[in-house]
C-alpha cells in the first residue's frame, strides 16, 4: 500500500492502525470458523479484551487531545471541520459495535451466524474509519498541529495504556515487519529495548492470544 508523506512523522499512527486490521482479521477468521463454536473461541480469547482495551486508549486520546486541538486550528474552514465531525461520528460508533459482539457472544440462542454477520459489521465500520482517516484527516492533522499537541497525544497515549506495556508494545508490533519493528523500538531508550526482546516479546508469544483458530495470519 501507498502512503502519503507527511512533515510530521505519522508512523506510529500507522502502526496502530496496522495492528487494528491485523486484529480485525483474526477476529474475523474466528467468526468464520464453525468446526469450533466461535462464541466460545472468541469469549475465551484474551486478544478479544485487549482490542478492545488498546482501541479504546487510542481514540480516546485522539477525542480528547487530538481532534480537539485540530479543530480550533481549522475552525474557519468548513469542509475540514466536516472531515473532524466525521471522525468523531465515526468513534462514536464503535462502542456500540464492540457492546454487539460481547452481547452475541454471551447469546447462546442467536448462534454464530449472528456472531459473524455482527462481526463483519465491526470489521466493515472500523476498517472504512482507519482508510477515512488515512485519506482525509491525518492531512488535516498534518497541516495545523504543532508539536506540543502531538507530544501531549503521545503522552496521553502512554498514560492511558499505564503499566501495559509489557503487553501492549509486543501486541503493537505483532506481524510487523523488520523496519517498523526497528522504528517503533528506536524510539525507546536501550533498556525498555531490552526488556521488549528479552522479556516482553517472548512472554507474549507464549499467551497465544487468539488460540490456534486465530493466530494465523493466513487470509
Amino acid at each position: 500500500m501507498t502512503r502519503k508523506t507527511f512533515k510530521n512523522d505519522m508512523s506510529m499512527m500507522y502502526t496502530f492502525h496496522d495492528a487494528l486490521r491485523r486484529e480485525l482479521g483474526r477476529i474475523a477468521r474466528i467468526t468464520a470458523d464453525t468446526s469450533d463454536d466461535p462464541r466460545r473461541v472468541l469469549q475465551a480469547a484474551i486478544g478479544w479484551e485487549m482490542f478492545k482495551r488498546y482501541l479504546h486508549v487510542h481514540h480516546g486520546a485522539e477525542d480528547d487531545v487530538l481532534w480537539p486541538a485540530i479543530r480550533s486550528a481549522v475552525q474557519d474552514r468548513p469542509d475540514e471541520l466536516a472531515v473532524l465531525d466525521a471522525m468523531e461520528a465515526e468513534h462514536a460508533i464503535v462502542d456500540p459495535g464492540l457492546n454487539a459482539v460481547d452481547a452475541a457472544l454471551a447469546d447462546r440462542e442467536g448462534g454464530p451466524e449472528r456472531l459473524a454477520m455482527i462481526v463483519e459489521r465491526l470489521v466493515g465500520g472500523l476498517g472504512g474509519h482507519l482508510a477515512h482517516e488515512e485519506d482525509e484527516a491525518l492531512g488535516i492533522v498534518d497541516a495545523h498541529v504543532t508539536p506540543d499537541v502531538l507530544q501531549r497525544f503521545g503522552a496521553e497515549h502512554r498514560i492511558r495504556i499505564g503499566d501495559d506495556n509489557p503487553r501492549y508494545l509486543p501486541w503493537l508490533l505483532d506481524d510487523a515487519n523488520a523496519d517498523t519493528v526497528a522504528a517503533v523500538l528506536g524510539l525507546l531508550p536501550e533498556p525498555l529495548r531490552a526488556a521488549y526482546r528479552n522479556e516482553w516479546q517472548p512472554a507474549y508469544a507464549g499467551l497465544d492470544i487468539w488460540g490456534p483458530k486465530g493466530g494465523s495470519t493466513e487470509v
